[in-house]
């Protein structure tokens, strides 16, 4: 059976993936929503609610990151739920650029949840914060910050093109 387009053949050597554009925007949108909920919470005085949810969101982050873009959980929903409902897109995307950037959405929520616990004043809002901006912009506007990022040091030649593969 052939694999779908956004997918290897399981026991195939590891190949280039390609996923749906509209799959890490929808999670962008999930992502956002729990951030801004965090910022008002954190705002608000309900810090202890707010360290979870941040903690929560790192965790998501990291997820994405060491696990892969195609296995993180709303990747997981868009594919079997929301993907079915809607028209093939215009074209697929690599993987890699996403996954970099939950990596980099780890490393700003993973610094907020480390600096809160030190006592830095705000530091867990400001994080929380600086991730909502990023993924609101991906969600409503397309454009992916992390992922320009990881095209930006490919360029410099900072880092190797990484082709993400479903292992």
């Amino acid at each position: 059976m052939p694999a779908s387009p956004d997918e290897t053949t399981p026991g195939t050597p590891a190949t280039p993936t390609a996923i749906d554009p509209r799959a890490p925007r929808f999670g962008a949108g999930i992502t956002a929503v729990l951030l801004v909920v965090t910022v008002f919470l954190g705002l608000s005085g309900f810090t202890t609610a707010a360290f979870v949810l941040l903690v929560i969101a790192a965790a998501l982050f990291a997820w994405g990151a060491f696990a892969g873009i195609q296995r993180h959980p709303y990747g997981l929903v868009f594919k079997r739920v929301i993907r079915p409902r809607l028209a093939p897109p215009a074209e697929l995307e690599d993987a890699a650029p996403p996954t970099f950037a939950q990596g980099i959405g780890l490393v700003v929520t993973g610094l907020g949840v480390i600096l809160h616990v030190l006592g830095v004043p705000y530091a867990l809002v400001i994080a929380a914060a600086l991730a909502f901006i990023a993924a609101f912009l991906n969600s409503v506007f397309g454009y992916c910050i992390g992922c320009q990022i990881y095209l930006l040091l490919v360029r410099a030649g900072v880092i190797r093109r990484h082709r993400a593969a479903i292992g």
